[in-house]
């Protein structure tokens, strides 16, 4: 491959990723962002499995745990904030649903932009189009000058704009996204009595409906991660009429009990306001000519899994890993990527037990049942089935890719 500019959409977390590893293989990857600047803050992202190898190989490891969030576990509560269920941390050896490793979205895609040094980031753009041919691509931005690269990467999200462009041109955005049965919300809330009274533990409350509030600590002082979510069939609404959701959500939500109200008035002032589906993203093939996909673009296994990082960091490994094994031969480095990717994948995209009826049970015995079988995860039958789930992360073998000399 003579031209070894690779442009990467998408300065997530996969995307920024992927660019450490192929500058450190000696290519020159450019990361191109819709979003006018970094995303600060987010909500906690789980490091865990081979992902957290990933971090360890980056040397990134001590910083990442200097920003942890500090969280005792998961419980349950009720109406009233009585804890009717509890899975610590500790509970399988740091790996559950509350990982021993939990670093906010943003303070780890900052983590990972700082260590590309001198890689070239384009804020407030967006690839419109993509022209390739024997030599590379030519590719077409929304707000600056065409350009040649020798790949283009997808690791734009869920709803990728590359994997349109390159995987379903006539097939519109969602061609390959799976909906799951449900929506929910994420956003800060600034609130010093609220966080404390969180006492450090990652609270979730169910109400009968389909309807999934939480609360959880954020790094800064006074900082309350919420979330709000809900079982629905697929909703004829405008992904980015921010103001419409927040009615939706307004209403859904009202009079649900516990401290709703109070996350509803948060919401209502949140800047980090965000919505969206559940759903994940299924393809044949990771790939087509010179473009490939990366993370949630490819292979999104959706939030109820906890595994959206992980395949994210492995990802991005691999493909930098491959391409410089084959020497810049992308037909080859792109097979091989799958191969190794897909049966992780596969793995990665198999939902928890109950999928989002689990996660949102519609009625108060559904819900009573649900805390039962928190509080018997720990024991037999149900600790294996969920170690099981838990191990998914770990389940893949890196390879060691030679590195020439940092530079």
């Amino acid at each position: 491959m003579e031209n070894t500019d690779i442009l990467i959409s998408g300065a997530g977390i996969a995307g920024p990723a992927l660019a450490y590893w192929l500058r450190r293989h000696g290519f020159r990857p450019v990361v191109v962002e819709r979003a006018p600047a970094p995303r600060p803050g987010g909500q906690a992202v789980d490091l865990r499995g081979a992902g957290r190898t990933v971090v360890e190989r980056m040397g990134l490891m001590e910083r990442t745990r200097a920003l942890c969030v500090e969280q005792r576990g998961i419980a349950l509560v009720d109406r009233r904030g009585r804890h009717t269920a509890r899975m610590p941390v500790e509970l399988f050896g740091g790996e559950g649903i509350v990982s021993e490793i939990e670093i906010l979205r943003g303070d780890l895609a900052d983590l990972l932009r700082e260590a590309t040094d001198g890689v070239e980031y384009r804020y407030g753009d967006s690839v419109t189009a993509l022209a390739e041919d024997a030599d590379g691509v030519t590719v077409h931005f929304e707000n600056s000058p065409a350009r040649r690269f020798g790949l283009v990467i997808g690791a734009d999200g869920l709803h990728s704009v590359v994997r349109r462009l390159a995987f379903a041109p006539g097939g519109g955005p969602e061609a390959h996204y799976r909906p799951l049965g449900g929506y929910h919300a994420w956003f800060t809330v600034h609130d010093p009595a609220f966080a404390r009274e969180l006492d450090s533990w990652f609270l979730m409350y169910n109400a009968p409906g389909g309807l999934v509030a939480s609360a959880r600590p954020g790094r800064l002082p006074g900082e309350v991660k919420a979330s709000l979510g809900f079982r629905s069939d697929p909703l004829a609404l405008d992904r980015r009429d921010g103001a419409a959701q927040r009615r939706l959500l307004a209403e859904r939500f009202a009079g649900a009990g516990w401290e709703v109200d109070r996350l509803l008035t948060g919401m209502a002032g949140a800047d980090d306001f965000a919505f969206d589906s559940f759903g994940q993203i299924h393809l044949d093939h990771y790939s087509r000519g010179r473009v490939a996909l990366l993370g949630d673009a490819g292979y999104s296994p959706s939030p109820l899994t906890g595994l959206g990082t992980s395949l994210a960091l492995v990802g991005g490994y691999l493909l930098a890993g491959e391409l410089a094994a084959a020497a810049g031969d992308f037909r080859t480095a792109y097979a091989r990527y799958e191969e190794l990717m897909r049966p992780y994948v596969a793995r990665a995209q198999e939902l928890p037990p109950g999928g989002v009826q689990g996660y949102a049970p519609d009625s108060a015995l559904m819900i009573r049942l649900r805390a039962a079988s928190m509080r018997w995860m720990g024991r037999w039958p149900l600790r294996p089935i969920l170690a099981a789930q838990f191990a998914k992360a770990g389940d893949i073998v890196l390879p060691d890719y030679p590195l020439p000399a940092h530079r």
